[in-house]
C-alpha cells in the first residue's frame, strides 16, 4: 500500500500486512531533496501514520535525506497484540506411565524391581485444579487502530468415577482411597481396585497400592506386593513378599522356598503352603495341604479341606487348628501351638533368650568387679583401673534393671499362657508320631498315631479325647 502527500513526488509510505510497521522510502531520487521534521511529521500524519512514530529516524532522516536514497527505513513501529493463554486441568499427581524407569538408590545402585509409580490418591485429596483462560490483550497498529488478540479457551473438567468438585468447580478432590486414572475421552477417575494383567515379574516391578490389588497371574520370586485393602492372586506365588492390611487370596499356591512373606491384616485364604511363612490377625484356611512352613495366626487355622494336610514345620494359632491329617507315617516333626496369639510365644522365646545371654554378661561383670575389689583392699589398684571399676558398677546396675523388667515380662505373658479356654486342636482323620501338640505352656509329644481325636487343656495337662 503506498499513499502520496506534498511530498509525494518525493516519498511514499508503505504498510506491512498487519499494519504493526510503516516503512519510509525514496518515490523519486533528487539530489537537491531537503525537508524538516515538522514537515514529514505532517506528511506521516496525513498518510495515517499515527502511532509508533520512530522520531529518532525521522529527525535523521530530515538531515542526512541522502542516507536513505536506496531503500525503506521503518519510520513507525506498532504494538503487537498479545493472545491469550488456554485454560488448562493441572493434576496434582503425576500420571506419567512412560516413566517406568528402574529406581536408583542412593548408593547409586539401581533397583529393577522398582518400577511401577502408581498414582494413589487418598479421600479428599487435591487431585486436580482447572485454571482459567487469560483474555489476551489487543495490539495497536501504526494508524492508530486497534488489532485484535485471541481469547484463551476455557477448558472443563471431565468427572469420572468417586470424583468430587467445588463449588465453583475449580477443584477436583478424591472421594475414596484409590488409584487414579484416564478412562474414555479423558474423564479423570478414581478406582479402589488395581489390577495387573499376568505376573508381578520385572514388567510390572514392586506394587504398593492404596487400595485392593488383583493379580491374574503369579507373583514372581523376590517381588513385592502391598496393599491397604486386599490381596487377590489368581496364579501362585514363589518366594515373594505379599502384606494386605485386609486379606490375601490366592487361587494357587505359595511355594516360598523358605523366604518372602505373605502377611495380612485380616485373613489369608490359599489351596497349600510350602516350604512358605504366611502370618494372619484372624484365620488361615488351606484347602489343601501345609508343608515344611511356619504358620502363625492371631485365630484359627483351618486345613480341614478334602486333603487337608499339615507336615513338618510349625502352626501356630490363637485359638484352634483343625486338620484332617497332622504328621507322616515318617514322623517328621511337626509343631501345632495354640492357645495364645503367635507374637506372644515367639516373644517369650526371644525375651529367654535375652535373659540367658544377659545373665551370662552379668556373671562376667560380677566376676571383673570382684577382681578390682582384692587390688582395691590390697591398696594396689590403680587409676586407670578405678575408672574400669566405677564404669563396671554402672554396667551392673544397668544389667539387674533390665534383668528385673524381663523376668517381669515373662511372667506377665506366662499368665496369659494359662488362659487357655478356647484352645484346641483338632483332627478329622489321623494325627502321627513326631507332631507335637502345645496349648499355653503345656507340651505333648505324640508317639503313637491317633484317629479322630482333639486335644485340649484341662487340669494342668493337654488331655486327648474323641473328635465327634
Amino acid at each position: 500500500m503506498v499513499v502520496h502527500s506534498a511530498l509525494s513526488e518525493y516519498l511514499s509510505i508503505s504498510f506491512s500486512e498487519d499494519k504493526e510497521i510503516a516503512y519510509l522510502e525514496f518515490y523519486q531520487r533528487d539530489e537537491g531533496f531537503a525537508c524538516s521534521v515538522e514537515e514529514l511529521g505532517v506528511f506521516l500524519q496525513r498518510n495515517k501514520v499515527l502511532y509508533g512514530v520512530q522520531w529518532d529516524i525521522v529527525q535523521r532522516f530530515a538531515e542526512h535525506p541522502e542516507e536513505y536514497i536506496s531503500g525503506k527505513v521503518p519510520i513507525a513501529l506498532g504494538k503487537a497484540p498479545i493472545n491469550g493463554t488456554d485454560g488448562q486441568v493441572l493434576l496434582g499427581v503425576s500420571m506419567d506411565d512412560n516413566d517406568r524407569r528402574p529406581m536408583e538408590k542412593e548408593d547409586g545402585k539401581v533397583d529393577f524391581k522398582e518400577l511401577i509409580r502408581l498414582s494413589n490418591v487418598r479421600k479428599g485429596q487435591l487431585i486436580a485444579t482447572l485454571v482459567l483462560p487469560e483474555p489476551g490483550q489487543p495490539g495497536v497498529a501504526v494508524t492508530g487502530d486497534p488489532i485484535p488478540c485471541k481469547a484463551g479457551k476455557s477448558a472443563h473438567f471431565k468427572v469420572g468415577k468417586n470424583v468430587l468438585l467445588n463449588d465453583d468447580a475449580t477443584l477436583m478432590y478424591a472421594a475414596i482411597d484409590g488409584l487414579i486414572s484416564y478412562t474414555d475421552k479423558g474423564k479423570i477417575n478414581v478406582f479402589p481396585v488395581y489390577e495387573v494383567q499376568g505376573d508381578v515379574d520385572y514388567n510390572t516391578g514392586n506394587i504398593d497400592f492404596v487400595g485392593t490389588v488383583v493379580i491374574r497371574g503369579n507373583v514372581l520370586s523376590g517381588f513385592t506386593v502391598k496393599s491397604e485393602g486386599d490381596i487377590r492372586v489368581s496364579g501362585g506365588v514363589e518366594g515373594a513378599e505379599l502384606f494386605a492390611k485386609g486379606s490375601i487370596e490366592i487361587s494357587g499356591g505359595i511355594i516360598g522356598y523358605n523366604k518372602g512373606l505373605v502377611s495380612a491384616g485380616a485373613n489369608v485364604k490359599v489351596s497349600f503352603i510350602q516350604d512358605g511363612n504366611v502370618t494372619a490377625a484372624e484365620d488361615i484356611i488351606v484347602s489343601q495341604s501345609i508343608m515344611h512352613s511356619n504358620i502363625r495366626a492371631g485365630r484359627n487355622v483351618l486345613c480341614n479341606g478334602a486333603k487337608g494336610l499339615i507336615v513338618g514345620g510349625t502352626v501356630q494359632a490363637g485359638e484352634k487348628v483343625v486338620a484332617r491329617t497332622i504328621g507322616n507315617t515318617m514322623s517328621t516333626a511337626t509343631a501345632i501351638e495354640v492357645g495364645v496369639l503367635p507374637e506372644l510365644r515367639n516373644e517369650i522365646n526371644d525375651l529367654r533368650q535375652q535373659l540367658r545371654l544377659l545373665l551370662e554378661n552379668a556373671d562376667k561383670t560380677k566376676k571383673a568387679l570382684y577382681l578390682l575389689s582384692q587390688l582395691a583392699a590390697n591398696g594396689s589398684l590403680p587409676p586407670d583401673k578405678v575408672a574400669l571399676r566405677i564404669k563396671l558398677n554402672a554396667t551392673q546396675q544397668s544389667q539387674q534393671r533390665e534383668e528385673a523388667s524381663i523376668k517381669e515380662r515373662i511372667l506377665e505373658i506366662e499368665r496369659m499362657l494359662e488362659d487357655t479356654d478356647l484352645a484346641r486342636v483338632e483332627v478329622v482323620k489321623t494325627i502321627y508320631g513326631g507332631s507335637k501338640i502345645v496349648i499355653g505352656r503345656y507340651t505333648r509329644f505324640i508317639k503313637d498315631t491317633a484317629e479322630r481325636v482333639a486335644f485340649y487343656y484341662s487340669a494342668g495337662d493337654i488331655n486327648m479325647a474323641p473328635n465327634v
